[in-house]
């Protein structure tokens, strides 16, 4: 017979597979303790969320602004006794540093200066006043001509007025290439001034009269001249490197690299403010391109043959217009903003070595003056400009305000000057615009530079870089260990890129680190 079984026989059975089934879960439990812990792989963490990715704001100036050193903070070093003019570096001292690095390969056929940044004592000088081409190192000579036409605070003005009807309206071309495409932002350097802003100034002045349907103008005669240059690759406009020129732009619209903004950028804002205008209401009918009805160019400045703007710059030539223009009639106007100061889109154009925007501050500063308005007639301009600084330009040619020509040739001892003339606070649209150029391995077209052996410079200096085709320059400033300010320049010929680049960036490190007395 057989054997019956006992009560509770199942049990062992059932006790085992419960055993199994919470091993598994004390497993997993374990798991996710180290996981939450982070000391296996998985998606569990007590970590906090890192931060987003930064992200670029259309309009808005993402770059930090950190001021330039300057005698008061520079001075001021942790160790009073390097303190002052006993920091100073020597010429012997600054030799001795450099020996290696002045012989390095790509360095032998190279212009180069060191100069003490607050007493201008020249340092190192080796072929500073050989004639090189600068490339984008231009734009510290123009920085320097703008700067003694505008004042600090001038801003440009975009306006709308009436025709010699109230069914026309003009939109003046102001010099403004920064406009933001909806609102403006009062923090923001490209886009302070708003298109939309504009366009509901100009809706509620039409509908307060009773006018909805509208033909619009565009007065395109303040500073008015070619969009490229002849001396520019044709490739320079449709890759991105520059922009075209032209007194009105919009901020979403600024070309980059690989990223090429509008052939005619006056058709693209007047695109954009007829939009504007239709969805509050107006009719907009668009006359073609040619004189304006009303005074070309009104209410801008104009400009003098005698070599001085029309008015004091930054005084009233904007302002005393805008008090005699009628309220009502021919000329009133219906609308308008303003930009933010011309020393700020200076710091901008230096920061991000903006080909377009320096050659449209360039050009209506020429223009303001008297000059022609042609690419070689405002690099010209700008040479005469420099000189009248009281600086040495014997022999030094521009075609253009941006350094994109090749036939542009400048000294690295000029480049020099005008560096230590903008550190020394009688020139405050020069210094605004120094305490704009990029920041070793932090800003701009040095955000990716002086990094491992060269570290020393990180943070430190300041400098505008220049890049074409066999020639590379790298012009500014940087605070030394001893705490003093030294300007640099330096002008590489027939080296590539990159080995350019790399020696002129041991250069600026080795004067960082030295102290040099």
């Amino acid at each position: 017979m057989a054997p019956q079984s006992e009560p509770g026989r199942r049990a062992p059975r059932l006790t085992y597979g419960m055993a199994v089934v919470w091993s598994v879960v004390t497993i997993l439990l374990g798991y996710a303790v180290l996981d939450v812990a982070d000391a296996a792989p998985g998606v569990l963490t007590l970590r906090p969320l890192p931060p987003p990715a930064p992200t670029e704001y259309v309009a808005r100036r993402t770059l930090p602004l950190v001021p330039q050193p300057s005698l008061s903070t520079s001075v001021e070093a942790p160790l009073p006794s390097l303190a002052g003019d006993t920091a100073a570096a020597t010429a012997s001292g600054m030799e001795r540093a450099l020996a290696s690095v002045v012989s390095l390969p790509a360095l032998r056929d190279s212009a180069l200066v060191v100069r003490d940044g607050q007493s201008g004592e020249v340092l190192l000088d080796q072929r500073g006043d050989d004639l090189r081409i600068p490339a984008s190192t231009t734009k510290l000579l123009s920085a320097a001509a703008i700067g003694r036409v505008f004042a600090p605070d001038e801003t440009l003005r975009t306006v709308v007025r009436e025709g010699d009807t109230p069914e026309q309206v003009v939109l003046v071309a102001g010099g403004d290439s920064l406009l933001a495409p909806g609102k403006g932002d009062p923090e923001a350097v490209a886009g302070r001034a708003g298109l939309g802003d504009l366009a509901d100034q100009v809706a509620r002045a039409l509908k307060g009269r009773g006018t909805r349907r509208v033909t619009l103008f565009v007065d395109e005669s303040y500073a008015g001249g070619p969009t490229t240059a002849p001396t520019w690759a044709p490739t320079f406009r449709s890759s991105g490197i520059t922009g075209a020129v032209a007194m009105l732009g919009l901020s979403s619209q600024r070309a980059r690299g690989g990223a090429p903004g509008p052939a005619d950028p006056v058709v693209s804002v007047r695109s954009a403010f007829v939009k504007l205008l239709e969805s509050r209401g107006i009719d907009v009918r668009v006359a073609p391109r040619g004189r304006a009805p009303g005074t070309p160019g009104s209410p801008m400045p104009t400009p003098t043959r005698s070599g001085a703007p029309s008015a004091t710059p930054g005084d009233s030539a904007t302002q005393d217009d805008r008090a005699a223009a009628p309220t009502e009639g021919p000329g009133a106007i219906l609308g308008s903003v303003q930009s933010a100061p011309v020393r700020e889109q200076l710091a901008l154009a230096l920061t991000d070595s903006d080909n377009a925007l320096t050659e449209i501050l360039a050009r209506q500063a020429a223009y303001r003056s008297g000059a022609g308005t042609a690419f070689a007639a405002v690099g010209s301009w700008v040479v005469s400009q420099v000189a009248a600084l009281g600086l040495d330009t014997a022999g030094v040619t521009l075609s253009d305000a941006s350094g994109l020509s090749r036939e542009n040739r400048v000294r690295a001892s000029l480049l020099s000057d005008v560096l230590v003339l903008g550190y020394d606070g009688n020139h405050p649209v020069l210094r605004r615009a120094l305490d704009g150029l990029p920041i070793g391995g932090l800003t701009g077209t040095l955000a990716d530079r002086f990094a491992g052996s060269n570290h020393a410079a990180a943070g430190r200096a300041r400098a505008k870089t220049g890049t074409l085709t066999g020639a590379n320059a790298l012009a500014g400033s940087v605070v030394d260990d001893s705490g003093r300010l030294l300007v640099f320049v330096g002008m590489v010929a027939g080296v590539g890129t990159n080995d350019a680049r790399a020696a002129l960036d041991h250069l600026v490190a080795a004067i960082a680190s030295c102290g040099c007395r």
